[in-house]
């Protein structure tokens, strides 16, 4: 079967999701709906794949859950985060360029823009979902998921220090340096990459998975320097004035394992 008739169906549920999350977004004023199931369309993405391979072995089986932990618990963070926020600033400042003809440009430019990328990204799964070569486990096997493993526990541990440092209200307005954030600037992007990377890797064990890296590749890009650190420091460099003496001494994405000497306020 080949990967782009594999994918059929996956590209079909993520696209009807896209749909249904851009009309709530039309009906309540908030595009920013989309980044909360973000993490559930490569879930559905891969309950495609799986679907139209008809079945599961033991390497699309334990992605599948790998996914499906990464992908759950990202889409309910985002949304117990921004539930009641109202509409991401980015989206708002977006809305506030276009005008009038945002509502339907808000589909191209943003949940479509999101479908095609999130297919891009999800074709190690489509990969791995295809199934065949070396038996399980190989070394990308075992090197993959435990880079996966690594990933999602900068990601989930990152978010957490942050929540526990943004619930102190002494901590309002300040920069976290300490725990994972004293290594990354963003912890939680770089664990997003990295996990990424690590399927990735898996899809290796199968045939056809050394073109699948441009999917992780496209993640890194992305988080490193579009859509995450590079458009959220814009703002961070001016609500927060001790953040600009922080990127100094702090990497924006790969971590420091030493420390840097603090840069004088």
């Amino acid at each position: 079967m080949s990967l782009f008739t594999l994918m059929l169906p996956g590209a079909g549920a993520v696209g009807l999701m896209m749909i249904v999350i851009w009309y709530l977004g039309v009906r309540y004023h908030d595009v920013s709906f989309v980044d909360r199931v973000w993490g559930l369309g490569f879930l559905l993405a891969m309950s495609g794949y799986l679907w139209e391979i008809g079945g599961v072995d033991l390497r699309s089986g334990l992605t599948f859950a790998c996914v499906a932990i990464w992908g759950l618990r990202l889409s309910w963070h985002l949304h117990r985060r921004n539930s009641g926020h109202g509409e991401d600033p980015r989206y708002t400042a977006m809305r506030n360029k276009i005008g009038p003809s945002f509502v339907w440009k808000s589909f191209l430019r943003v949940n479509l823009l999101q479908a095609v990328i999130l297919l891009i990204v999800s074709t190690p799964l489509a990969v791995i979902a295809r199934g065949g070569g070396d038996q399980f486990p190989t070394l990308f096997d075992l090197i993959g998921f435990s880079i996966y493993v690594i990933g999602l526990g900068f990601e989930v541990i990152g978010d957490a220090q942050l929540k526990v440092f943004k619930a102190n209200p002494a901590n309002r307005g300040q920069v976290l340096r300490s725990g994972l954030w004293g290594l990354t600037r963003h912890p939680n992007y770089f664990g997003d990459s990295l996990l990424w990377w690590g399927f990735g890797i898996v899809s290796l064990s199968c045939p056809g998975g050394y073109w699948t890296l441009i999917g992780p590749a496209l993640m890194s890009f992305l988080l490193r320097r579009v859509s995450g650190v590079t458009l959220l420091e814009a703002d961070l460099v001016q609500r927060k004035p001790g953040y600009a003496n922080y990127i100094a001494e702090v990497p924006p994405f790969w971590p420091r394992l030493w420390p840097r000497p603090r840069v004088k306020e």
